[in-house]
């Protein structure tokens, strides 16, 4: 059931706050920060690719790319220019020194030649010893990937990030979830590869409307099949979950900071909720450093309530992790809901959530957030949600490979975040750090499109910017602390699979722009002239698989009139990838990277009393 849609407005007061940008991860990057560091990519670009189409560089590299080998057939783009020029370039305008900023550029270009090189050794071997060689596309895949990897990776070496910690981890069975992942992959692999060399009409005019192909390594077709095969295993395994009547009483958590214009709304949610729910329901306000009458409100608020009780509870450290420690603290249920200040919870979501629970394997649940509707990026973000939380959540959790579960709305069992320490604090992703740690427990994190809530959506371009950049950051705090994952010899889905193929994902939407750019000045100057790019290939980039998976999103998701938001969704997801690439402009780079610590202390008293209202 969705809620009803709430009233006011986040833009008309500050959205601002300490987890913006926390200070000793991240610094303020100005508006003109990323247009300039686009000039000098495409002033990188445009030099190389002439360089590399003179008559004496040309009869070096006759592919018109950085290629030290001989390979079959032609590619699409120069791949490997691409990547060194956005390498350049971005490193000229990260955030540091100048010594940091010139050895970390030097460190990405040299590793990325280094990985070339020895690509190139291997299919030189290869074509000597056995006669065959792959292909100069199958190389641009490669070479691509092995680029976003590389500069995830140095990122996080040299950016400064939050401290690596020890992964608490039970032993849990890992073979059917790896099964299931290495057939889904296989299938869509041969699905895709199959229909790519398969001359059909319907291939031909779904190109030339530019839903299919683009100029970026992957092969079309491949996620939005993987990821359909996930989510059908899915909606077979909620079939077969055992769940039964669960409604012990709940406590709910709800940071608030500054949030006179909802927060009303937000209490008078939670009430509806717990009257469906029918059993005892705390609401604890932790009115976290307002400066407005956020704390009055809520106060009157809760005396209105009609079957939810409780209190407010002021805690002057500002940072949503204190708010949330403090009330982690306060909590004297078993279980926790941890509910944001701007988001109205649908009616029955304490009543769907809880049976869940009556296995004792699930330790965290979560539904989709839906946008309130009407304003500027609303139709956007409800494919979004439908795509992400809605789609891919759900398929991730047929392989147990859920991540993280948005702090909006999600349900624990309160002993495991205590027994971790308490929510993350000073950095993004606190909810992620969570759930991903809870999962490593050996517990079942559930995603639930059946529950459903308001969450507010920036309305003016300055909100969604910030917004943006504090999540998109977030990949890179939570896979720092959490290396312990990925650099263990013990193997992990979540570790070994799942984080570095967010990192490699975060890197490849930070260079989305960037990369139609740099299709772009090919089409225009005919760089290529062997194999020239198509216009259909540059917009395909943005369009392509994306449109596909938003309209099957929409629909399995029973929400048909989510389809009409398609051109503002996929226009906004070229904004979504400026906001990433702005997200990783923020990061302090360091001439040598070091981990700075991350405290988790709980114990707020010391810095100023709890005040109980």
């Amino acid at each position: 059931m969705t809620p009803a849609t709430p009233h006011g407005d986040r833009d008309a007061v500050s959205f601002s706050s300490v987890d913006s940008a926390p200070r000793r991860f991240a610094g303020a990057v100005r508006q003109g920060t990323a247009p300039a560091a686009l000039v000098l990519f495409s002033i990188i670009s445009v030099t190389l690719l002439w360089l590399v189409n003179t008559p004496t560089v040309s009869a070096i590299f006759p592919n018109r790319d950085f290629v030290f080998a001989p390979y079959e057939g032609h590619h699409s783009i120069a791949m490997r220019i691409f990547i060194l020029s956005f390498y350049i370039a971005f490193a000229t305008f990260s955030h540091g020194s100048a010594k940091a900023r010139l050895f970390f550029g030097m460190d990405m270009v040299l590793s990325f030649l280094l990985a070339m090189a020895i690509l190139d050794v291997a299919n030189a071997t290869m074509l000597w010893q056995f006669g065959i060689s792959y292909s100069l596309d199958f190389g641009a895949i490669l070479s691509g990937l092995l680029g976003f990897a590389l500069f995830s990776l140095k990122l996080l070496e040299r950016g400064a990030m939050p401290a690596r910690i020890r992964i608490e981890r039970s032993p849990s069975r890992i073979g059917v979830p790896i099964i299931r992942l290495t057939g889904t992959l296989i299938n869509a692999g041969v699905v895709a590869w199959t229909v790519n060399g398969m001359d059909l009409r319907i291939v031909a005019v779904l190109r030339d409307l530019t839903l299919l192909g683009g100029i970026g390594p992957g092969v079309f077709l491949f996620l939005p099949v993987f990821f359909s095969q996930l989510y059908l295993l899915a909606l077979i395994d909620a079939r077969t979950f055992k769940r039964r009547a669960y409604s012990p009483p709940l406590s709910v958590i709800v940071p608030a900071h500054n949030e006179q214009y909802i927060i009303a709304d937000t209490i008078r949610a939670l009430d509806k909720a717990a009257a469906h729910y029918g059993a005892p329901v705390t609401i604890l306000i932790m009115n976290n450093n307002s400066s407005d009458a956020t704390a009055a409100i809520a106060r009157d608020s809760l005396a209105a309530c009609a079957f939810a009780r409780g209190r407010v509870i002021d805690v002057p450290r500002p940072g949503k992790s204190h708010a949330l420690n403090a009330g982690l603290d306060a909590v004297e249920t078993e279980f926790v809901v941890r509910v944001d200040a701007d988001t109205v919870v649908g009616e029955d979501n304490f009543s769907r959530a809880m049976p869940y629970f009556s296995d004792p394997s699930v330790g965290v649940v979560g539904g989709v957030p839906i946008p309130p509707g009407g304003r500027m990026f609303d139709r956007a973000r409800l494919l979004e949600v439908l795509v992400k939380h809605g789609f891919y959540s759900i398929g991730m959790g047929a392989i147990r490979g859920v991540i993280g579960i948005p702090g909006m709305f999600v349900v624990y069992r309160t002993d495991q975040p205590r027994h971790l320490g308490g929510f993350v604090e000073g950095m993004n992703g606190e909810d992620t750090d969570i759930s991903l740690r809870i999962g490593e427990l050996g517990f079942h994190s559930v995603v639930d499109p059946r529950i459903r809530y308001i969450s507010e959506v920036p309305t003016s371009y300055g909100h969604m910017r910030e917004q943006r950049m504090r999540w998109f950051r977030s990949v890179y705090h939570v896979s720092s602390r959490c290396r312990d994952l990925i650099y263990s010899d013990q193997a992990t889905l979540r570790g070994k699979i799942i984080l570095p193929y967010m990192l490699v994902n975060s890197a490849r939407r930070a260079m989305l722009v960037p990369l139609i750019i740099f299709g772009s000045l090919e089409y225009l100057f005919g760089f290529h002239p062997e194999n020239p790019i198509i216009w259909q290939s540059i917009v395909a980039v943005g369009v392509g698989a994306p449109a596909i998976v938003a309209i099957v999103a929409a629909l399995i998701n029973g929400v048909p009139r989510g389809v009409l938001g398609l051109p503002e969704y996929l226009l906004f997801r070229l904004l979504r990838a400026y906001f990433t690439l702005e997200s990783m402009l923020s990061i302090l780079i360091q001439k040598d990277g070091q981990d700075l610590e991350t405290p988790t202390i709980k114990d707020l008293v010391s810095d100023s009393p709890q005040r109980i209202a």
